[in-house]
């Protein structure tokens, strides 16, 4: 009896350990899950007024990611605040990837001025796809044909070169101001409601230069109207690759200033939901419906991977923060 006994316990003993072994493993949570997104429509919000550069440039973008995505991408216009408005709703949206905010350098700027609390920090950056540059451009008829010899004046007159910009604070004011710092001379600021009003006005003969991207004033160079002295970047403007960045032209110490544009989530949002995302943005800068757009349009495409995209902001953080606390800007 006892054999048998022992025999049946040794029977239940060995079916106990074959079915543990064939039971499925557990995941290692060291393991990150696979993220199931998207499932549903992305909202892009932009924060400035429809047809303007930034919600044009978003919605090329946004068409051209979606099939990147299997997703349609919605973009909103959120304006108010100079671009405070809009991202403000994209740092407080639920942090899931659905919310997606497509900012503009004033992210960076924005605070230093007092107008918004939010910063560069309340986001997570996913990819950057643009960089426009500050130029000095001036009338066609002007008596200077290089930047050195327009410097020159304006240093030799005080005050008596009116450039326009896009008001005070703005990004182009802060261009024309970084031009002031970096050669010693002193304009006069004229500041107008954005780019285009003020190259109407350089036009009008009412001012004599602007700080504009080559972009702003990309078709009346071409109608004749205007000349460009030189670029504020690293590299020349494709769609004007014979001025002379102010690097080559021997103005040394100024940093590309300009605005950059590209896609970020709330500072929460899991980092397997923004690689997804930095993926496909990404992919779609390099749709040829997005370089043409670009190209057509005078924008300069410039596309950064989300750590690259994060270092361009805080770099913009710490230079704008620095130039506007020395000129006192308010």
């Amino acid at each position: 009896m006892k054999k048998i006994l022992v025999l049946l316990l040794s029977l239940l003993l060995a079916f106990s350990m074959a079915g543990c072994s064939s039971a499925p493993k557990t995941t290692d949570p060291g393991t990150p899950a696979k993220v199931s997104f998207p499932t549903k429509p992305i909202t892009m919000i932009v924060s400035y007024a429809p047809g303007g550069g930034t919600d044009l440039t978003a919605r090329a973008l946004a068409a051209a990611t979606e099939k990147h995505l299997g997703q349609p991408i919605g973009v909103v216009n959120k304006t108010g605040g100079g671009g405070a408005i809009g991202m403000m709703e994209g740092a407080n949206a639920k942090p899931d990837g659905y919310t997606v905010d497509f900012v503009t350098v004033e992210l960076t700027t924005l605070h230093h001025l007092g107008l918004t609390p939010v910063n560069y920090k309340m986001f997570k950056p996913v990819a950057q796809v643009n960089f426009d540059p500050g130029a000095i451009t001036v009338r066609k008829d002007a008596p200077w044909n290089t930047l050195q010899e327009f410097l020159d004046y304006a240093k030799a007159n005080p005050k008596k070169v009116r450039v326009g910009d896009s008001g005070n604070g703005a990004i182009w004011n802060l261009a024309a101001n970084a031009v002031e710092k970096a050669t010693g001379v002193v304009f006069t600021h004229v500041g107008f409601d954005g780019a285009t009003p003020a190259v109407t006005a350089l036009v009008g003969g009412h001012i004599e230069a602007v700080s504009v991207s080559p972009a702003e004033v990309l078709t009346q160079i071409k109608a004749g109207n205007l000349k460009m002295l030189g670029i504020m970047a690293k590299e020349r403007a494709k769609s004007l690759p014979d001025v002379k960045t102010f690097e080559e032209l021997g103005i040394k110490g100024l940093p590309e200033i300009g605005p950059w544009r590209g896609p970020i989530v709330p500072k929460d949002t899991p980092d397997e939901v923004v690689k997804i995302l930095e993926t496909a943005f990404l992919k779609g800068a390099q749709e040829e419906s997005f370089k043409k757009f670009m190209d057509t349009n005078g924008l300069g495409m410039v596309t950064r991977n989300a750590q690259e995209f994060g270092k361009t902001m805080e770099e913009s953080d710490q230079f704008y923060g620095e130039l506007i606390k020395e000129l006192e800007i308010k």
